[in-house]
Formats: structure tokens, sequence, C-alpha cells
């Protein structure tokens, strides 16, 4: 008998439940609780790793200009140097590839899909990831791989954040400018920014007032801490006393090793995360060897996606955490009589199986934490895809260690930072270092987390062409902005368990675009806008999202519970799911009408 199917377990209680926790923790202000990292707070930006170099300013002209040194930049570059285009340049604002993987050098920091369908180009670079879920450096490292393997390094501009982009009609080509005074031309440009590259500070008061050490998660001060990325023991921190503020993602991978570090570790915690089992383990290289046949990550990211979204296939070549919460879903939706599985019948199995899954979370806490009070914290409630997953083997065993505190704020927060210390529940607690992993703005306006807009035909910037919320083709081609493309998540597969398969299908559509436009000789290709409002309103058409629901408690998922308005509609994916999406692009792909797109002379 499942957890839900008992007698005692009132499924109208957990709703109440769920409901009262969200309440504690909606805020007017969404994300403007944030603070951007500007002014007196910009030296939070500065780049710990790789010293910045001094370098002339580019003049030339290159075929595709590429923003973002990630994961889309490089495989959008591999497809295209595939597709015999040399001149890429990539522009990253950090001091080499890798994108998040270059800024996210905190301890303990690694993957939570699977290596094997989250490193994207594993088959074309010859990779075996060492674990099922590879630590930092191991993927810092392949992005360096691919960097290397593709010839991307060679127009790369590091350490360079773009300024303005803005489309010459005269030229049919677009001028770049940045802060490193380059002022040159590309044909084409495309931009991934990603979801994770704009760190956020908590709006609490007082938090330039702190006069200890103190520095964000995605610029680890090792420094000050001693040790590595590669997880050497932080040695300097022996008799310190650290805050860490945030128990997202990032807090459950470094808090272990904090926890072993310090003389005492205090973790600030507003909204719990759901932590379930992680299992990590070697590769074994023999098992790799039998699965590494031609064309095998390709199956492997079709059948993770196809698990993941519930399209019921014959295996499940993954098998891990997010692939388990479809599963559970699926064998409820299939135990109900054909002619019952009408919508709202599919719903409420998938909310049942989501109490089941979400109660075995919680008495996990119970089995790990040998405080009861504070396992009593550490339960999320909250329906599991309300907030990011997370999976890990240490992070609930640091609160057994006699240094390690749980701050629980009831969903308040911390109430303010003085010279010596950090006020939570009308208590100030004194520490030498405040960690804040706050995270990255997420819900905030593309061109302001890209920090630059781009004006297109007739003069027209992205931002105004925006104003009432995204409007795409695929999520790649916009109206009104030629020659240039964009890879993120949104209005396509919207795939957010595993994000590289996104970015790997739009590198692949951009590469066969442009290599069409120039094999054919054409100076321009745009969507037409019947075909963008064609694809809006097929995205309108579809049931919404599961991610981040409106009973949600508040989170980068549902945009810090402010999910509400004309823009949400246009944060989708397509309504067939992301299975039915990729076959969909696939065919659009090798059809090679390439439809709703214009090309000219």
């Amino acid at each position: 008998m499942s957890v839900t199917d008992r007698p005692d377990v009132d499924k109208e209680a957990l709703r109440r439940k769920y409901l009262e926790e969200r309440d504690k923790r909606l805020r007017p202000d969404g994300n403007d609780q944030y603070l951007r990292l500007t002014g007196e707070l910009a030296h939070y930006l500065d780049d710990p790793y790789t010293p910045r170099t001094e370098r002339e300013p580019r003049t030339d002209h290159v075929t595709v200009a590429f923003v973002g040194g990630g994961f889309a930049g490089l495989v959008t570059g591999a497809r295209l140097k595939e597709a015999g285009v040399d001149d890429v340049r990539i522009i990253d604002k950090g001091g080499d590839f890798g994108g998040t993987w270059y800024w996210n050098r905190y301890p303990g920091a690694q993957c939570d899909t699977a290596s094997y369908v989250y490193m994207p180009l594993l088959e074309e670079t010859g990779h075996m990831p060492t674990e099922k879920y590879a630590h930092g450096p191991e993927i810092l490292e392949h992005c360096r791989r691919i960097g290397k393997q593709y010839g991307l390094y060679d127009h790369a501009l590091f350490h360079t954040e773009v300024q303005d982009l803005r489309w010459d009609e005269s030229r049919s080509h677009w001028i770049v400018r940045t802060d490193r005074g380059d002022d040159f031309t590309a044909q084409f440009v495309a931009m991934g920014i990603g979801p994770l590259h704009v760190p956020k500070l908590p709006g609490i008061p007082g938090i330039e007032s702190f006069g200890g050490h103190s520095f964000h998660t995605s610029r680890w001060d090792y420094g000050y801490t001693g040790g590595d990325p590669s997880g050497a023991p932080m040695d300097r921190l022996a008799g310190k006393r650290v805050a860490i503020i945030g128990t997202g993602a990032t807090a459950v991978q470094c808090v272990p090793h904090l926890a072993r570090a310090c003389e005492e570790l205090y973790v600030f915690q507003r909204t719990p995360s759901s932590v379930d089992v992680r299992d990590n383990r070697p590769t074994d290289p023999g098992w790799f060897a039998e699965i590494a046949e031609p064309g095998w990550q390709r199956r492997w990211l079709a059948n993770f996606t196809a698990n993941q979204s519930g399209a019921m296939p014959d295996e499940d070549l993954v098998m891990d955490g997010w692939t388990d919460i479809a599963s559970r879903v699926r064998s409820r939706i299939m135990a109900l009589p054909a002619e019952e599985r009408s919508l709202e019948r599919m719903l409420v199995a998938f909310e049942d199986a989501d109490f089941e899954k979400m109660s075995e979370i919680r008495a996990r806490v119970d089995a790990v934490v040998a405080d009861p009070e504070t396992a009593q914290r550490l339960k999320a409630w909250y329906r599991q895809l309300c907030k990011r997953p997370c999976f890990h083997d240490e992070y609930l065993q640091a609160f057994n260690l006699p240094g390690t505190h749980l701050v629980d704020t009831d969903g308040k927060g911390v109430q303010r930072l003085t010279e010596t210390g950090v006020v939570a529940g009308g208590r100030e607690y004194a520490v030498d270092c405040v960690i804040y992993a706050s995270g990255f703005e997420v819900g905030t306006a593309w061109t302001r987390r890209a920090g630059f807009d781009l004006t297109g035909r007739d003069g027209v910037r992205l931002s105004e062409r925006w104003a009432e919320g995204m409007r795409t083709l695929h999520g790649i081609h916009t109206h009104g902005f030629p020659n240039a493309f964009l890879v993120q998540l949104g209005q396509g597969a919207n795939l957010v368990a595993n994000i590289p398969h996104d970015l790997t299908e739009s590198g692949r559509t951009i590469a066969a675009v442009i290599g069409h436009a120039l094999a054919h000789g054409h100076r321009e290709v745009e969507v037409s806008e019947q075909a963008e409002n064609a694809w809006v309103e097929l995205l309108g058409s579809g049931t919404g999202r599961i991610l981040g629901a409106p009973g949600c408690t508040p989170g980068y998922y549902n945009n810090e519970g402010h999910e509400s308005g004309q823009a949400t509609g246009f944060r989708v994916g397509y309504p067939q799911g992301a299975v039915a999406y990729f076959a969909y692009l696939d065919r659009w792909r090798e059809s090679g009408a390439f439809e709703g797109l214009e090309f000219r002379e």
C-alpha cells in the first residue's frame, strides 16, 4: 500500500500545510527583494580565478559572434565549426570558457543530472565522465576540452562584456561594442547568456555594514577559506565562525564541506530544500566501453527526456532521481482504467505520486538527522517540482556534527546584518565570515540579465519588442532581428531537468540555418511575423507548466510567487512536451525548408 493510499494520510491536511508554508513566504516585492551587484556591491563580481590581461580593441569582422562562453556557446560554436564556419568569435565576461561552471567553483559543486546526459559533446570529444555526477573541476575542464578541440579559443574574447548590439541595415550585419573598446562587425550574432550567471544578494538591511569577510558562492574565496575546487580541506577556516545564507542547491552541496572545516557553521534557512538520495558512484570503464557505441549520447539524451517527461519508453538508461519522479507519476496514471484517464484524474494521480515521494523525502530527514527539532525544520512542505529538487548523501548528515547549527527563520529570512554578525529571530549570531548562497537572477527581464539590449530593424529594441512578453519562433528567432539567434529554454522544449539538452538542440539548429544561408549566398535570415505569431499562439494552447505552479512556495521556478500576467504565458514549452518538440525540430531542420524563416539576398 502506497503512502497516499493509507487511511492515516490526510491529503487535504497536506494541501493546507503546503499553502500555509507558501503563504508565510509570499512577498509583494518578488524579485525586487534581491540586490543587484552594482556600486559599492560591485566588488562581489570580481573574478578571483583568472587575472585580467590587457589587449588591443578588436575592429575586425567575423561571420558569427556568440555572446556567452558556457555550454550554449560551446555547442553552437562546435556545430558551426562542423558546418565549415571558421571565424566564430565567443565573447564572455569570465576569464575562460565554462559559463556557470567557470564561476561556480565552490567546494562540492557537481551536476545534479547524470553526467552522461548533462555534459555535452561527450561522444565527439571521446571523454568518459569519471563518475555518474561529475564534480565542477571535471566539467570545467570538459568545457576547455571542447574549446580546444574545435578551435574556439582562436577568436574568443574573455573578460569582455557586450554593451551594445546594433543591426546595420545598409550592410546587413551587426555592430558589436564591448566594455574593452571593441567595435567590430558580424554577419550573424547569437546569444546564450544562460539562467545562472548574474549573482544576486538578499536585500538584507545592513548588508554593507558587516565588518567581517563575505563573498558570494559564485566567487568563492579560497584565499580566505583555504582548500581548492578539487576538494582539498579548507584549513584556514579552523577556529572560524561562518554563516551561510541560503539553503538551495548550492548550499546543499557546499554545507558538508564547510561543516567539516569551521569551528561553528550557522546555516540560515528561509525555505528548506527537498533532499533525496544522490547515490553517486565512479564510472566503470568496462561498462562505459559497452555503451559508448556510435550515437550513444543522443540515444541517452532521448531516453532521459522520454522517461522524465512521461513518454513511457521501454527502459530507463539513466535511472536517477529525475526519472524516478516521472516513473511514479506514469505508474499511477497507467493504473487508471483507460476510460478514466481524463486530465482531471491524471492530475490527481500526479498529486498522489508527489505526496508519496515528498513523504518519503521527509521521512528520510527523520532517519538521518539525530536532533528531532532540527529534523522537523529541515522538512520541505511543498510539491517536489515547486523548487529545484536536490539530491545529496552528505547534506542532512552535516547537521549531526556538533558545530553545525540550523537557524530556521520560519519563512521570514534574515532580519539584518550588523558589523559583527547576523540577526535572525531577534537573536544576533556573531560570525567571522558570511557566505551568500543566494543564487542568480532568473525571472528578471532578459535584457537586464544580458547587460545589453539589441537594436534591430527600424531602430526597435528587443526590450521594446518583448515589452509584453517574449515572442519567438522555437525560442530561437525573433521577428525584427535578422541574423540574430537565441539559445535558451523558453518557447522550445523548456526541459528544466536537463538544460544542456535544450542548448544542444538549439545549437544544432542555429548551425543548420547559418550553414544554409551561407551556402546559398543569403545575406539575411529572419522569422516572419506570421510564423512567430503562430508559434506563440501554439504555445498558449497548452495546459501550462507543472514547475512552479500557482500553489507553490516562492522560488525561481515561479518568479518568486509572481507568476501572473501576459509575460508568464510566453515562458512555456511546446504543448506536446519535450520529446515531441525535439522530434518536430529535427524534422524541421532536416527538411531544409526552414519553414517560417525568410532568407534574403
